[in-house]
């Protein structure tokens, strides 16, 4: 959940905010009760502002406290420059909140004050209503401001180069300093082939029998062996050891061709990395893109922080007309968690399988097969139309069949890699025309809203498919 820092504004005559100050304290317990109901972490101003020098140090307690949004509320009629006069202290985001009550005009005080932001160019959200009412919309607001602020002085490890020539894979670094505060380290993929065969061989050993107990192996002595297998698991190990070592919040591995034609597939690393546990037990998802995709990395990296769940990255594979529904595939990248969404990694296991690559990766080792449990799901990604970011953006569904049919459809593409089949709101020629990339991202329930106000924040263009 977000910190919210609330600040009431009064009247700055004060004769007048003497007689009004209790009713402001009254409607802010009122509205603090609710978000905090709601679990958020709270930050109250110390007193109303109904001076200006109030203004000021008021402002400068709320920014010091570091919350993810500020909530300037008027419960009654307010000073305007007193609000201009906070947001001077404020960094973060505001909104701004008014009663709808025909006493004591809040609302007028609201629209004083947001007309005189206006004018400063200060962007601001405006809501109204009572504080049951409008908690749910602030909170996501807030879970929003959060999402962008945990980006923002985050690093990024891009492992490898541009894979395959896809320029769709390959981000700006100077664009990602600006729009999102993050910064790139480029990091050579020969340091997981060193790292890797240097790693413990009692760790490899552990977490390939670890493997073998819970999920479904199948050794074919040559694309895949236990050897093979402990040489991805080194990987995962290798990419550890950077994560740790330089400090990185989300990364991308390159892999092809140089990876999955002479050393191993990286599908167990990244399925993993993105997983939050593994052999040692419960951990915290790391996002971790194949193919070194740094614009699916961002979208990842945004999602997790707004949906605080694992997330999908797959390729658009196919399109199965008859059904309407897409087969959302790609290697071995989907991290197990989506197999059952469950918190025991040996109930997802029990339905994943580590089949043999397919001749697309030589070198060999395990793809991380299984099918995305159903459920409503939120999809999109930034992708960048002549220069500029933009969220595509779309509310879908994941669905399975019966044994015999999801066998039947996961056949028609390439049955040993991870399979999510999606109903989008979207009409498939819509979709084939507008979207800019082969990779999407998902994450479960539906964060529409919020995806929204994180785009608002970070000054995004909205791009949402629907089928109306």
């Amino acid at each position: 959940m977000a910190r919210i820092g609330v600040i009431s504004v009064s009247d700055g005559r004060d004769y007048v905010h003497s007689g009004i100050a209790e009713h402001i304290r009254t409607t802010e317990d009122k509205l603090v009760a609710e978000l905090a109901a709601a679990g958020h972490t709270v930050v109250r101003g110390s007193a109303p502002v109904s001076t200006n020098s109030l203004a000021t140090s008021v402002a400068r307690e709320i920014e010091a406290a570091g919350v993810d949004l500020t909530v300037l509320h008027y419960a009654v009629w307010a000073f305007p420059h007193f609000t201009m006069l906070a947001a001077g202290a404020i960094r973060g985001p505001l909104l701004l909140l008014s009663n709808i009550d025909p006493v004591q005009p809040g609302m007028v005080g609201m629209l004083a004050a947001g007309g005189a932001l206006d004018q400063i160019g200060r962007a601001h959200t405006r809501l109204w209503g009572e504080p049951a009412a409008v908690a749910g919309a602030i909170g996501v607001h807030a879970a929003a401001a959060a999402a962008v602020a945990r980006l923002r002085g985050s690093t990024f490890g891009r492992i490898g180069g541009r894979p395959m020539g896809m320029n769709t894979a390959v981000a700006n670094t100077d664009q990602w300093q600006r729009l999102f505060g993050v910064d790139v380290e480029e990091i050579d993929q020969w340091e997981i082939v060193r790292r890797a065969e240097a790693a413990p061989a009692d760790e490899k050993a552990k977490a390939r029998e670890w493997l073998e107990r819970h999920a479904h192996v199948h050794y074919d002595g040559n694309k895949l062996t236990p050897a093979l297998l402990e040489r991805q698991i080194g990987s995962y190990l290798a990419m550890r050891e950077l994560i740790d070592e330089w400090n990185l919040d989300f990364t991308g591995i390159k892999g092809q061709p140089e990876l999955t034609q002479y050393f191993a597939t990286m599908d167990i690393a990244e399925a993993f990395l993105n997983d939050p546990y593994d052999w040692n037990g419960p951990k915290e998802p790391h996002v971790c893109a194949t193919e070194a995709d740094m614009d699916g990395a961002l979208t990842m990296q945004l999602f997790k922080h707004i949906a605080a769940t694992p997330v999908l990255f797959a390729d658009v594979r196919h399109y199965h007309g008859d059904r309407d529904i897409w087969d959302l595939c790609n290697s071995g990248q989907h991290a197990t968690w989506y197999a059952a969404r469950s918190d025991d990694p040996a109930e997802n296991l029990a339905k994943v399988h580590l089949y043999p690559e397919v001749f697309f990766f030589p070198a060999g080792g395990a793809s991380v097969h299984h099918l995305a449990a159903p459920g409503e799901m939120t999809l999109g990604r930034l992708t960048r139309k002549d220069g500029q970011y933009r969220m595509q953006l779309m509310l879908g569904s994941f669905e399975t069949y019966s044994d015999e049919v999801n066998q039947e459809l996961m056949a028609q593409s390439t049955p040993e890699w991870p399979h999510a089949f999606a109903r989008l709101d979207a009409p498939a020629d819509v979709f084939l025309s507008r979207f800019g990339a082969n990779h999407i991202h998902a994450v479960p329930g539906d964060h529409r809203a919020t995806v929204r106000a994180a785009c608002e924040l970070l000054g995004i263009t909205l791009d949402e498919f629907t089928r109306g």
